[in-house]
C-alpha cells in the first residue's frame, strides 16, 4: 500500500456477504497508513446509500471520480470477476491487493495483481499465483504450487505442495488437495469445481465437478 498519492479513491466491487467481510480488511489496511486521505466505497447497483458507514456508489459514479482510482472485486463468480477487471482497468482504474494484517506470506512467492487474502490465510515457499485470486479465511497454499488467474478458494482449503490449479477453478470449503510431486503435480483443470469437504487424491479434468472422499466426478456411482 505504500507510495500512494493523497486523495485517492478505493472501490470494492460488490456489496454481498463476501464484500462485507472484505471491507473491514480495507479499512484496517488504510488505518495503518499515515498521511493518506483515502475515500473508500462499495461499488454496486444496490439502492442503499450506505452499508454501515461506507458509501455505496454506482460504477459510473466511481469511474467519474477525479484523481487516482483503485479497485478490487469481492465477487465469487470468476467469469464475472474477469469481465469486471477488464472493464475497470480499461477505464483507468488500478487493481489493489487486499491482505489481512494476519495473513502470512512466507518465503519467495509471486502473487498476481488484484488478490484478496482473508484473515488466517497463508502462502508458503516458492508459490506462483495469478491475478485476481481469492483466498478465504483459514486457507493455505503450500510450497511449489502454481495457481492460475481468477481462481477462488472458499474457507479452510488445504492446498498441499506441488499442486497446479488452472484458471477459473473453484475450490470449495474444507477441501483437501493431496500433495503432488515435482515430476507429477496434482492438477486441477481450468474451470473445475472441487466440492465442499472433498479430498482430492487424483488430478481433476478441466470443467469437471468432483465431490466426496476420495473425490470423484459428480454423478458417478
Amino acid at each position: 500500500m505504500k507510495n500512494f498519492e493523497n486523495n485517492i479513491h478505493v472501490g470494492l466491487v460488490g456489496a454481498g456477504g463476501f464484500a462485507r467481510e472484505v471491507m473491514p480488511l480495507l479499512k484496517q489496511i488504510y488505518a495503518a497508513e499515515r498521511g493518506i486521505n483515502v475515500n473508500i466505497y462499495y461499488v454496486d447497483v444496490s439502492s442503499r446509500k450506505f452499508i454501515a458507514d461506507v458509501p455505496v456508489i454506482s460504477e459510473n459514479n466511481f469511474f467519474g471520480l477525479q484523481g487516482k482510482r483503485y479497485f478490487n472485486i469481492a465477487i465469487a463468480d470468476s467469469r464475472l470477476r474477469e469481465k469486471i477487471a477488464k472493464k475497470y482497468e480499461d477505464n483507468g482504474c488500478l487493481p489493489v491487493d487486499i491482505f489481512a494484517l494476519n495473513a502470512l506470506k512466507l518465503g519467495e512467492s509471486k502473487i498476481g495483481r488484484g488478490s484478496i487474502f482473508c484473515p488466517f490465510s497463508c502462502v508458503t515457499a516458492d508459490v506462483k499465483i495469478g491475478k485476481y485470486f481469492h483466498c478465504n479465511i483459514y486457507s493455505y497454499i503450500a510450497h511449489d504450487c502454481v495457481i492460475g488467474d481468477f481462481v477462488t478458494f472458499a474457507p479452510n482449503v488445504c492446498c498441499n505442495g506441488n499442486v497446479v490449479i488452472e484458471d477459473h477453478a473453484y475450490i470449495g470449503t474444507g477441501a483437501i488437495l493431496k500433495q503432488g510431486t515435482t515430476d507429477k503435480p496434482l492438477v486441477i483443470g481450468a474451470g473445475a469445481v472441487v466440492g465442499m469437504g472433498a479430498v482430492v487424491t487424483k488430478s481433476v479434468a478441466p470443467g469437471e465437478v468432483v465431490v466426496g472422499n476420495p473425490a470423484r466426478p459428480l454423478g458417478r456411482g
